[in-house]
């Protein structure tokens, strides 16, 4: 697999990363170790070197099965974990830096590693100042926990500031053909900067699978549910448009997964998309996609059938929306 690097000064990961968070067996149904092993093994064995996983995976599961698929095959991919959402709907997130580097301490502990290259702060919390979760990250540096750190679901204000006090590796924020909010000031800043952009849920939660998810089906889960693009009255237009899309990959001969993430790569070469299966075989699907070549053709066939802003509904309802940052 082609390389992308993670932020300046970062490591040199694949093109394409994994997302972790089906494997901590919450939002997309149950799993167990031979499974979640079988879908890393599979992704390891295509060239896929950064995991993505995160504290609130489970609580807790996801970095401990990535922990002990780590320990059982010996390889050591780039790890970014995340921390800050807390269950707690007094406070929901937490930036306090001493609770910020006491789940970071738990973490390597489920990981089973002194270190990892990338911690995000997973919200951001509005009351804690950013040039004190900035300071924390510069204090992590150069206690050798983390390699860098990165910021999830922000603006490019955020960043900016952030990227000030302490340089930013990466910024992870939801971006597929489907919601295209990134395109406007967050990309740019990000290339601008040297940041990383990691694209979260790039196949739009399962629309861009190799079949359209199923909103019926066990795995659908209940926090897509919640979401108002799949309400049904939204989601009838939404499964309508995005079934041309698959038409047009399969006229192409290619997997509608690997057509959609060889978009996301075409559109700069700092961003990398974290897709998650919990199924070597969904993974297997997205092996060609960093050799697809996307030419101003197929760009504009894309644009033609999923233009920006295509999608009815808004991505979160309104309490998935507190926490994320607003910017247009």
């Amino acid at each position: 697999m082609k390389q992308r690097s993670l932020g300046t000064g970062g490591p040199q990961v694949g093109a394409i990363g994994l997302g972790c968070m089906s494997f901590g067996g919450t939002a997309s149904g149950t799993t167990d170790d031979a499974t979640s092993f079988a879908a890393m093994d599979k992704a390891w064995e295509l060239g896929i070197t950064h995991f993505d996983t995160a504290n609130v995976y489970g609580p807790h599961m996801s970095e401990q099965v990535v922990g002990r698929w780590m320990a059982d095959r010996g390889h050591r991919p780039s790890i970014a974990t995340k921390a800050s959402i807390q269950r707690d709907p007094q406070r929901p997130v937490n930036n306090d830096p001493a609770y910020l580097e006491a789940e970071l301490d738990g973490s390597l502990g489920r990981l089973g590693v002194d270190h990892v290259d990338l911690f995000y702060i997973h919200r951001r919390e509005q009351s804690v100042p950013i040039a004190d979760v900035a300071g924390l990250m510069g204090r992590l540096i150069e206690k050798g926990k983390i390699g860098g750190w990165g910021i999830s679901e922000i603006s490019p204000t955020t960043l900016r500031r952030a990227h000030a006090e302490t340089p930013v590796r990466a910024v992870q924020n939801e971006y597929s053909l489907w919601t295209r909010q990134p395109e406007l000031g967050l990309l740019q800043e990000c290339a601008q900067l040297g940041v990383a952009f990691v694209a979260f849920s790039p196949l739009a939660r399962g629309v861009f699978g190799r079949d359209i998810i199923d909103t019926k089906d066990d795995s659908f889960g209940p926090f897509r549910a919640e979401m108002p693009r799949f309400h049904p009255k939204n989601w009838i237009k939404n499964k309508e448009q995005a079934a041309t899309f698959h038409a047009l990959a399969k006229d192409m001969g290619i997997p509608a997964p690997a057509l959609a993430l060889a978009w996301l790569l075409a559109q700069g070469d700092h961003i990398i998309p974290i897709p998650g299966s919990r199924t070597a075989d969904h993974i297997a699907d997205w092996a060609a996609a960093d050799d697809i070549d996307v030419t101003g053709d197929i760009q504009d066939q894309i644009e033609a059938i999923l233009p920006v802003g295509w999608a009815w509904g808004d991505r979160y309802s309104a309490a998935q929306s507190q926490a994320p940052e607003r910017y247009c």
